[in-house]
């Protein structure tokens, strides 16, 4: 086949559109990871989607950005693997924010306030995290708990303690009386245990935690979805996904509802 002039340039003129367009499409992708069994915050569907309220915020948000999502399964420790190596754009899972984290990624503003609690098979005879001396503790690893656990195992007094790598896990060892006590986020557990009977927070732990959208250090897209976070407080739309997931609403002066700036490391 002979090429003329003409068509080999307009050949090479559909090639670069095509290449362009295939930019712009990836440009407006936003890869999200999220941690599989984490409701009512995010859970993985047997059809591999994802449900639950930090995937209505994320996607609500990329939508207002002009982006589309993807969702990946991710280990809650790979998370952070992943954003800092450019593997995922952002990391969802009911992540804390906190001064040593914001030293090596960056966060949206926060959209929901939490304590982390202690808990107990519900016929313990603990009620308080005073009555840990001598007792196994168990904890998300890599969590804001695992911390908690740690700076107080001495002054405690705990026996041991017990790092896992699945939520799930920690309930089953503590269902079962492997171990005596949890520490974890409190929204999550009281979730969890509407259907796992037995289980109950016995003791709030107060610590002001704040949720965001984790993020790589300096991704132009992060004012971008803030932004779209700024809208969606401000038109109640945060506040309707809080009712639907929780059946309440969120706290008057809550992050919820209430513009906040960028937490800066």
């Amino acid at each position: 086949m002979i090429f003329s002039r003409r068509s080999f340039a307009g050949l090479a003129m559909a090639i670069a559109l095509a290449a362009a367009g295939n930019a712009a499409r990836a440009a407006d992708a936003l890869n999200v990871g999220a941690y599989p069994t984490n409701p009512p915050f995010e859970t993985k569907l047997p059809d591999g989607s994802f449900e639950g309220l930090e995937v209505d915020i994320v996607t609500e948000a990329a939508k207002r950005a002009g982006m589309t999502v993807t969702i990946a399964d991710y280990g809650f420790q790979a998370l952070f693997a992943a954003v800092a190596s450019k593997r995922i754009d952002v990391a969802i899972s009911t992540i804390t924010i906190t001064a040593e984290r914001l030293k090596s990624v960056a966060f949206t503003q926060p959209y929901y306030d939490s304590d982390m609690g202690m808990a107990t098979k519900s016929d313990s005879a603990l009620a308080t995290v005073a009555d840990l001396k001598g007792k196994t503790v168990g904890y998300l690893s890599g969590s804001t708990a695992e911390k908690w656990v740690g700076d107080n195992k001495g002054s405690g007094g705990f026996a041991d303690t017990k790092g896992y790598k699945a939520q799930q896990d920690i309930f089953l060892d503590l269902a079962a009386g492997r171990i005596d006590a949890m520490v974890s986020d409190i929204p999550g557990m009281q979730y969890a245990f509407k259907t796992m009977k037995g289980l109950t927070v016995k003791d709030r732990i107060k610590t002001g935690e704040q949720y965001g959208l984790m993020m790589g250090k300096d991704d132009p897209k992060l004012a971008k979805l803030n932004d779209a976070l700024t809208a969606m407080k401000k038109d109640g739309t945060l506040a309707a996904m809080h009712q639907k997931w929780f059946g309440a609403d969120a706290a008057p002066g809550s992050s919820t509802l209430t513009e906040l700036p960028i937490p800066k490391g």
